[in-house]
């Protein structure tokens, strides 16, 4: 979840979004390196009264000042690969979900189960509850188990929407007449927000996500209430 100023990720909830924030890491401490270095050279260079013909006329260091950015893009393309393919791997789930997004509402539908289906709309906020958050809050919440491989294909029945959930790495369009899908994976029970992540119309910003994360055995009783 967020909180007023924050700079940087929500905590990570799945494996996923563990490996988005060590890359992100990863690079910012090379990009912070690679600016300091550049930083300190052209204030030598600007302050320095003297001039140094093994600088402005030396081929040894232009292979050098050539090879190193090479070597530096590789230690950032090599990670983000890794990681672009992670985020595309399917993992044999154990429970599908499909989600169709609407103007301006999602729904749900347990694939592997007779019968479960729902809207899931906006909470207004003068119907809030104490200590719930506004523009995030649904009537029915998307109920998965924890530590869990499910898949969740995504569509859409107007325009293109987003579905989104930050503290588990995903992010995928839903676009009219097309299946995308995802894999979710959460390592700790709770409530995780998402919301519409594409411009889809005059109430974009009314198309919130609330998925519950919930043990096993919770999950079964909660199956067998739905049948």
């Amino acid at each position: 979840m967020t909180y007023w100023g924050q700079l940087g990720f929500q905590d990570a909830s799945s494996p996923l979004m563990e490996q988005i924030i060590f890359f992100h890491d990863h690079a910012m401490f090379t990009i912070i390196m690679v600016l300091t270095m550049v930083m300190y050279m052209s204030s030598m260079l600007i302050l320095n009264k003297f001039s140094c013909l093994n600088i402005t006329e030396s081929q040894k260091i232009e292979t050098i000042w050539t090879i190193a950015p090479a070597i530096i893009l590789l230690f950032l393309a090599l990670p983000s690969l890794r990681l672009l393919y992670l985020l595309d791997e399917t993992n044999n789930p154990l429970i599908t979900i499909k989600t169709m997004g609407h103007q301006w509402y999602w729904s749900y539908e347990y694939s592997d189960f007779m019968n479960i289906e729902f809207d899931s709309y906006m909470i207004p906020s003068n119907e809030l509850n104490l200590g719930d958050y506004r523009l995030l809050e649904t009537d029915h919440h998307l109920i998965l188990p924890m530590k869990t491989n499910t898949r969740v294909i995504v569509s859409s029945t107007d325009v293109i929407h987003s579905w989104t959930v930050p503290s588990l790495g995903v992010k995928v369009d839903a676009i009219p007449g097309r299946l995308n899908q995802l894999m979710l994976y959460s390592s700790k029970p709770g409530l995780y927000y998402g919301q519409c992540s594409e411009i889809c119309g005059a109430n974009h910003s009314f198309m919130p996500i609330t998925l519950e994360i919930v043990n096993m055995e919770y999950f079964i009783k909660w199956l067998n209430q739905m049948n």
